[in-house]
């Protein structure tokens, strides 16, 4: 093989070998936009619309290096806007885009408005704290507000940052029942780890919520750890609750 011959070999084993980045160099019938007019974002795989999310000329080639550096969309959630301009090809524009579409799919799995759902078990008040919390990078102690008929009047970020006994103000995390006024609380905080198992401080804090809210006739009915998809509940273990 001439060195002609073997240059042009080369140019086609590396035009076969490098992924295609821009949307520009795809053909027409495969490029997501097109392909979302066609059939609808359903069909679209996760690359195709995180490609539309990130807009620009490179967003094909930088959606597929999201996806393979943080592994999943769930991932890639966890991550803030500071750490996504870290990364090669994202500026400010595009992780600001990205943080907002993530914080728009969050809300969107929260109750409407003018509904007021009703909880009465652990699962029902976990499927309403894991959307916002399951993906929180710092641990946040949240308080959920119940009237009679256990209706929720609202959720209240108490505190972010670590849960000790001297982080958690127990007249402010019932302030807000007070307010309303609630006739019982459900408290929720997360395990940035995903490790739901209660610790002692855990135990410990719950207890000592419990008390206040029995002092205050406002019932405690359950303490929820938040875990990525899964949670636990210290009224279910008897733990703090006794």
């Amino acid at each position: 093989m001439n060195a002609q011959l073997t240059f042009t070999y080369l140019q086609q084993q590396q035009l076969v070998a490098t992924p295609i980045r821009r949307v520009c160099d795809m053909p027409a019938d495969d490029r997501p936009l097109y392909r979302l007019h066609k059939n609808g974002a359903n069909a679209l795989a996760s690359l195709e619309l995180l490609t539309l999310a990130l807009g620009g000329a490179e967003a094909h080639g930088l959606a597929a290096d999201l996806l393979a550096r943080f592994g999943s969309l769930h991932q890639l959630a966890r991550t803030s806007k500071a750490q996504l301009m870290h990364l090669r090809g994202i500026g400010e524009a595009q992780a600001a885009r990205l943080t907002a579409i993530v914080e728009l799919s969050l809300r969107l799995q929260e109750p409407m408005a003018d509904e007021r759902p009703q909880v009465n078990t652990p699962s029902e008040a976990a499927e309403l704290f894991m959307p916002s919390m399951r993906y929180l990078e710092q641990e946040e102690l949240r308080v959920m507000l119940l009237n009679t008929r256990n209706l929720v009047m609202g959720i209240h970020t108490i505190t972010r940052g670590s849960l000790n006994s001297s982080s958690v103000r127990i007249g402010e995390l019932f302030r807000h029942a007070i307010e309303a006024p609630a006739a019982a609380v459900i408290i929720a905080h997360n395990h940035p780890s995903g490790d739901t198992e209660p610790s002692s401080a855990d135990v410990s804090i719950t207890r000592k919520i419990v008390e206040a809210g029995n002092l205050l006739d406002i019932s405690v009915l359950d303490h929820l750890i938040i875990g990525n998809g899964r949670y636990v509940s210290l009224s279910e273990r008897k733990l703090g609750f006794d």
